[in-house]
């Protein structure tokens, strides 16, 4: 089957074309926050990158209640919210040590 060049690259930008469709939308559905009645949920992921600690630390945190979390279908969420209390807290926690 031979296929000439007009053809071919014809094919390939269709191809391509496609591809920045589906990138389009995977960067899309990347975006989105999940939200309930307007919280916004963080998954473990976020949660760690944006204290900088480690799953066990995260862990632990859950364990002990200083850390509020969600159960969804077999995932681990967080509120935005009860992160920053958290953090507060932490603070404040440090101020009188």
């Amino acid at each position: 089957m031979n296929i000439d060049r007009i053809e071919f690259n014809s094919w390939m930008e269709r191809l391509m074309e496609r591809f920045n469709l589906l990138d389009d939308k995977v960067k899309e559905i990347k975006n989105q926050n999940l939200e309930i009645d307007g919280e916004v949920l963080l998954d473990n992921q976020d949660v760690l990158q944006m204290l900088k600690i480690s799953s066990r630390s995260l862990q632990r945190y859950r364990t002990s209640g200083r850390l509020p979390y969600y159960t969804i279908s077999g995932k681990l969420y967080y509120k935005l919210s009860d992160v920053h209390q958290f953090i507060r807290d932490s603070f404040n926690g440090n101020a009188k040590r």
